[in-house]
C-alpha cells in the first residue's frame, strides 16, 4: 500500500504531466490553425477572391448567436432623466411611474 507521501508526489508528477499534454495541445492547435489560414488565403489568391466575395467581414467572426445579447434601440424615454426603455422586458419604474401620473407610452415614445 501507498503511502501518503507516496501518492502526494504521483499527484504532482500527474498534475505536471497534464500541463505538460495542455501545452502541446495549444502548441498543436495554433500550427494547425495556421496551417488551416495559410492553406484558405491560397485558395482565396488562386481564385481571385476576397472576403467580401465570401460573404463574410474581415476580422469579424459570424455567429449565429451574434445578434443575441445586442443593443435595441430606445423607443421610450424619460426627458427628465434621460433614461431610456427598447420596449422589450419588464417595464422600468419610471415607465410605471409615469403611467401611473397619467401619461401614456405614446407620449413617452422617442421622437
Amino acid at each position: 500500500m501507498s503511502t501518503y507521501q507516496e501518492l502526494l508526489a504521483q499527484k504532482a508528477a500527474l498534475e505536471k504531466q497534464t500541463s505538460e499534454l495542455e501545452r502541446q495541445l495549444q502548441e498543436a492547435r495554433k500550427a494547425e490553425r495556421a496551417g488551416v489560414i495559410a492553406h484558405i488565403k491560397q485558395l482565396l489568391a488562386d481564385n481571385g477572391l476576397t472576403v467580401a466575395d465570401l460573404g463574410l467581414k474581415a476580422g469579424a467572426a459570424t455567429r449565429s448567436s451574434a445578434a443575441a445579447g445586442s443593443k435595441v434601440a430606445p423607443k421610450y424615454s424619460n426627458a427628465e432623466t434621460g433614461e431610456t426603455w427598447s420596449g422589450r422586458g419588464l417595464q422600468p419604474k419610471w415607465v410605471k411611474a409615469a403611467l401611473a401620473a397619467g401619461k401614456t407610452l405614446e407620449q413617452l415614445k422617442v421622437a
